[in-house]
């Protein structure tokens, strides 16, 4: 059977989060596209460990919960729990957040069209220590 675009679309999207080292790692077939420095749950604040699927996406999304904080392209994975942009990079590579995981705006915008692209079925969200 030849390559096709449906085929490409079909192939499954890990996006791997160690708390420990804060990165999150994206592979796709096995083959890694991208890593980058992220920033978790600081003390006092958790992120939910566990393998999740994209719940639901908002690209302009503001958290009701602290304060309209800014959350752009949001990918939620657990309740209010997702993976979004930040403007406090100089705090990426270390526990900072609520519990959401922190990506650099432009990193979590390429996650979120991969999303997007991908279908929220086909994508995984692996949350380690």
């Amino acid at each position: 059977m030849p390559f096709s675009a449906t085929s490409a679309l079909a192939a499954k999207v890990v996006a791997k989060i160690d708390v420990s080292s804060q990165t999150m790692v994206v592979s796709q077939n096995g083959k890694v596209k991208y890593k980058w420095k992220v920033s978790t749950g600081r003390s006092g604040y958790s992120t939910p460990r566990g393998t999740y699927s994209p719940k639901w996406l908002s690209r302009y999304h503001r958290s009701r919960k602290y304060n309209n904080a800014w959350m752009h392209y949001a990918v939620f994975f657990r309740g209010g729990y997702a993976i979004h942009a930040t403007r406090d990079t100089k705090r990426l590579g270390r526990r900072a957040s609520h519990g959401c995981v922190r990506l650099a705006e432009q990193h979590a915008a390429k996650f979120y069209s991969l999303v997007e692209k991908m279908g929220k079925n086909n994508i995984r969200i692996v949350v380690q220590n």
